[in-house]
């Protein structure tokens, strides 16, 4: 009879007392941990472990299911409307105003409540299109996070109040006063421009002033020094043959993104009445949504706007001197646009 004694794996040989007790388990293979970040860690589960603790949380999970779920109760109209049907949904005409885009809209409402933005397709410039920071507007209104209160400063804080209190400070505040202040945003309400007329005619010396996160003072005061009057402009992209965008994302959130996509669209469509497609050059510091669609797209710095426009203007009429410029891929690019144009 042989003597010779044969081993399974190397880690019979190597650690006996561990093969041993892993031969008195059924499941051998033991699962490894993983933290938050994903990496592993020392501590083991057996299988059989590991297959209790998923049938625990199986059956919790089913427990949990079949609970009642809590019963919540909508808040009724103090004052219900007429025609209102509770939980139809109604639809509103408005418009979205922000940033210089102006979109006529459709406010789909729920018991008072809005809950969608679509497009207007009864607007002639913008087609029932959006864009989408008015299709994300509606969610301003549910923003947990909003300032609910009033608040006051104190110290290096700020501390919340009530309106009465804000009230009551305000109205001392501008006892026998003169030469107020009121900086607001842009206000396109004719209703709120009247009350703000008639409450800066009592205070002689008073002026309106406005600021808003995103600006076009700039464009407004070049077209007055032009002779074109402190207007924005609008453009007609759907007859233009060459298209030259210095930083602006007109198809993202520049202005009036969703006419202007639409007349871009149609420039860019080749029929029998526009057998040609307009050409697009972007000159831009980042990739836009506007750059992603250009034929040609040249890169430079936010600081050498300026030049660049300089060195256009330079080559159309030599009004301006031309500018230096380093950079021999932006050099060819305006090359290129010179030629176009």
């Amino acid at each position: 009879m042989s003597q010779n004694k044969y081993w399974q794996n190397f880690g019979q040989v190597s650690d006996p007392e561990k093969f041993q007790k892993q031969v008195q388990d059924e499941f051998k293979e033991e699962l490894p941990f993983e933290d938050i970040d994903g990496k592993l860690v020392d501590a083991k589960a057996p299988r059989r472990d590991f297959l209790k603790y998923l049938g625990f949380s199986t059956a919790a999970a089913t427990l949990a299911a079949s609970c009642k779920v809590p019963v919540r109760k909508a808040i009724p109209f103090a004052n219900k409307p007429e025609n209102i049907i509770p939980g139809e949904a109604k639809y509103y005409a408005t418009t979205y105003i922000q940033d210089g885009d102006v979109i006529p809209v459709v406010a789909k409402v729920r018991d008072g409540r809005p809950i969608k933005i679509e497009g207007n397709t009864l607007s002639p410039y913008t087609k029932g299109g959006t864009s989408a920071r008015a299709q994300a507007s509606v969610l301003d209104l549910y923003d947990m996070f909003r300032v609910t209160h009033p608040k006051r400063k104190v110290g290096d804080k700020f501390e919340e109040t009530t309106y009465e209190f804000v009230d009551k400070a305000i109205a001392e505040g501008l006892a026998g006063a003169s030469g107020v202040v009121l900086l607001t945003s842009t206000v396109v309400s004719p209703s709120t421009k009247q009350i703000i007329t008639e409450f800066l005619a009592k205070y002689p010396g008073s002026r309106h002033v406005t600021a808003d996160a995103v600006s076009y003072s700039g464009m407004l005061l070049a077209n007055e020094a032009s002779g074109f009057g402190r207007n924005l402009p609008t453009y007609d992209f759907s007859t233009a043959k060459v298209i030259v965008s210095l930083d602006a994302d007109f198809l993202g959130n520049w202005m009036n993104p969703v006419e202007n996509g639409i007349g871009y669209g149609k420039g860019r469509k080749i029929d029998e009445k526009n057998p040609t497609m307009s050409k697009h050059f972007q000159f831009e510091g980042y990739l836009s949504t506007t750059g992603a669609n250009a034929d040609e797209r040249f890169t430079h710095r936010p600081s050498e706007t300026g030049i660049v426009a300089q060195a256009i203007l330079a080559g159309l009429d030599g009004s301006v001197a031309a500018p230096s410029i380093a950079d021999a891929k932006l050099k060819a690019g305006i090359a290129k646009v010179l030629a176009a144009l």
